[in-house]
C-alpha cells in the first residue's frame, strides 16, 4: 500500500521544512515538494507537524518486581505507546540471577512475540556475571542485544558489586557494546533506610528522604571512573538531579563517552507530590525518587545544552488498588514504577518547546532520533528520510488536552491512576504510522497485537568506525536535505 502526506511541516534532528512525503510499503520512498504522484491513500497534513515516530529506550512490560508484574504487558503497554506517538521501544529483559542472561532473552521474547503492536528491542539486565559467563555478552550482542543495564542499588536483588561492574564493563568494551548503569548508592542508600524504618518512619514519602541526590551523583562519579578504566561507553538512565549531572558534565569536558538520559517526571513533577495525604504519595514511588523542584532547570540545561542525550519513560507501572497497597504499612515494599509511556512526546513538546526550553529540532532529537543513534537503529529508525522505516507522527501543534484518567482519549496504559493527572498540554499526536501502516487515528485504534517486529541493533562501536560521532548530526542533515530534493 503507498500513502501520500500533503502539505506538512516536516521536521527532524537538523531539518524544519514544508513538504510532502511518499510511503511505500513499509518504507520512506520519496520527499519533496509538491509530489506528482499517485498513491492509495493521501492524508493532509496542513497545519500539522511530520515527525519521526518517538523511540522510548526505556520500558519495562511485564516485569516482575517486589512479588508482582508491572501492569502493562507488550500488548497494553506498546498500544499506548502508539497512541502517545511512540513507534519503538526498547524494553529490559532480565537475567535470572545466578542463571545465563541468554534464557533471560528467551523469556522476553515469549513475552514480546504475538502482542508487540509497535517495533521493539531489548537491553539485557546482567544480575551477576562471573568471568566463565562473559562469552555470553557476544552472543548477546550477535543475537541484536547490544546494549546491558547494571544496578548498583538493590543490594541481594539486583546490585552488582565493583568487581562485576568492571568484569561485565571490560567484556562490553571489547564487544563494542554499551552499559546502561542505574546509578544509585544502593548500599549506603539501604543503610539510611535501616535507620529511618527503626525510627517508624513507614509513609511513602520516607521512600524520597532515604534517597539523597549526593546518593545518585556518587554512584554517576564511580560508574564513570570504572567504565573511563574499561575503556567503554556509559549510558546513565533516568538521571534526577543536578548534583548527579555535574559529574557527567565533567567527564564531557574531558572526553569521556559518557551519555545520560532524563525522564518526563524529573523535569515536570517533585518530592511535594509524596506528602499528599491517604496514602496517594505512593503513586510517585519510583527510584530515583522524585526531586526537589530546585534539580528541573539544571536537568533541562543539560538537555538543552546536550548534556542528557534523550528523554526516555522509564515505564513501569502498578496499580493503586492491589499493587501499590502492598506497602501501606511500609514504604520499602511499595512496587517502584509508575506510568508515563503515552504521555512523553506531548509532554515535552508543551512543557520543553512552547515553554521555550528546547527548540522544535530538539524535541525530536530528544524524543527519537539520539537513542536510534545510540543503540544502532538509525538511519532505519529516528529521522524520515529516503529509506528509513516509515515510522511516522502527524502532530497537531495546537490541539489542547488535558491528561486524565477519566479521559479514556487521553489513558490507554492498563493502569488506574495517571502520574500527570489534570496536567493541560498543547500539542498532540493525531495519526501515527507504524513501518508505513496507520494504526492511530483521531483516536482510534487500527493497530494488530504482534504485528510488532524485534530490531536487532548495531554495536555502538560499529557506528563510531562507521562514522566518527562529530560527523554525525552532519551526515544526517545531508541525507535528509537530499530526500528533500
Amino acid at each position: 500500500m503507498s500513502l501520500l502526506i500533503r502539505n506538512g511541516r516536516i521536521v527532524t534532528a537538523v531539518d524544519d521544512y514544508l513538504g510532502d512525503l511518499l510511503v511505500d510499503g513499509e518504507r520512506i520512498a520519496l520527499i519533496g515538494q509538491s509530489l506528482d504522484v499517485t498513491a492509495d491513500r493521501v492524508l493532509d497534513a496542513a497545519g500539522r507537524l511530520v515527525i519521526p515516530g518517538g523511540i522510548d529506550p526505556h520500558t519495562h512490560f511485564d516485569m516482575p518486581f517486589g512479588g508482582t508484574m508491572s501492569s502493562d504487558d507488550f500488548e497494553t503497554g506498546t498500544r499506548a505507546a502508539a497512541f502517545g506517538g511512540t513507534t519503538t521501544i526498547i524494553d529490559f529483559a532480565n537475567q535470572p540471577r545466578g542463571r545465563s542472561p541468554l534464557e533471560g532473552l528467551d523469556t522476553w521474547h515469549a513475552k514480546a512475540a504475538g502482542k508487540a503492536s509497535i517495533d521493539y528491542g531489548f537491553h539485557m539486565i546482567l544480575t551477576d556475571m562471573p568471568a566463565e559467563r562473559l562469552p555470553e555478552l557476544e552472543r548477546l550482542a550477535q543475537e541484536g542485544v547490544t546494549s546491558y543495564k547494571l544496578f548498583m542499588a538493590y543490594p541481594g536483588v539486583l546490585y552488582a558489586d565493583d568487581a562485576t561492574l568492571y568484569r561485565a564493563f571490560r567484556q562490553a568494551g571489547e564487544n563494542g557494546t554499551m552499559v546502561s548503569m542505574h546509578a544509585e548508592n544502593g548500599i549506603v542508600i539501604d543503610e539510611i533506610v535501616k535507620l529511618a524504618k527503626a525510627e517508624g518512619k513507614l509513609a511513602p514519602r520516607w521512600h524520597a528522604h532515604t534517597r539523597p541526590t549526593r546518593m545518585e551523583a556518587e554512584a554517576v562519579n564511580r560508574a564513570i571512573a570504572i567504565a573511563e578504566v574499561a575503556d567503554v561507553p556509559l549510558y546513565i538512565v533516568h538521571l534526577a538531579s543536578a548534583d548527579a549531572l555535574e559529574p557527567i558534565r565533567w567527564a564531557r569536558a574531558r572526553g569521556i563517552d559518557v551519555m545520560a538520559e532524563t525522564c518526563p517526571q524529573y523535569l515536570l513533577l517533585d518530592d511535594s507530590v509524596y506528602d499528599r495525604p491517604d496514602f496517594e504519595g505512593a503513586k510517585w514511588v519510583m527510584t530515583p525518587a522524585l526531586r526537589d523542584k530546585s534539580n528541573q532547570d539544571s536537568l533541562w540545561r543539560g538537555l538543552a545544552l546536550g548534556d542528557i542525550f534523550a528523554i526516555a519513560t522509564d515505564h513501569c507501572p502498578f496499580n493503586m488498588k492491589d499493587q501499590k497497597v502492598l506497602g501501606r504499612e511500609d514504604f520499602t515494599r511499595i512496587p517502584n514504577g509508575a506510568p508515563g509511556v503515552e504521555n512523553r512526546m506531548a509532554l515535552i513538546y508543551s512543557a520543553g518547546v512552547l515553554g521555550g526550553r528546547i527548540t522544535l529540532n530538539q524535541f525530536v532529537q530528544l524524543t527519537s532520533t539520539s537513542a536510534a543513534r545510540t543503540f544502532g537503529m538509525f538511519p532505519r529508525k529516528g529521522t524520515i528520510a529516503v529509506g528509513s522505516d516509515a515510522d511516522i507522527v502527524i502532530f497537531n501543534p495546537d490541539r489542547k488536552e488535558t491528561i486524565s484518567v477519566t479521559r479514556p482519549h487521553t489513558h490507554h496504559m492498563n493502569v488506574d491512576y495517571s502520574a500527570y493527572e489534570g496536567f493541560e498540554v498543547q500539542g498532540w499526536p493525531e495519526i501515527v504510522l507504524s513501518r508505513g501502516q496507520v494504526i492511530v487515528e483521531d483516536g482510534q485504534w487500527y493497530g494488530q497485537a504482534g504485528a510488532g517486529r524485534f530490531i536487532k541493533r548495531a554495536r555502538y562501536g560499529d557506528l563510531l568506525r562507521a562514522e566518527p560521532r562529530s560527523d554525525r548530526v552532519r551526515s544526517e542533515g545531508r541525507q535528509s536535505g537530499l530526500a528533500a530534493r
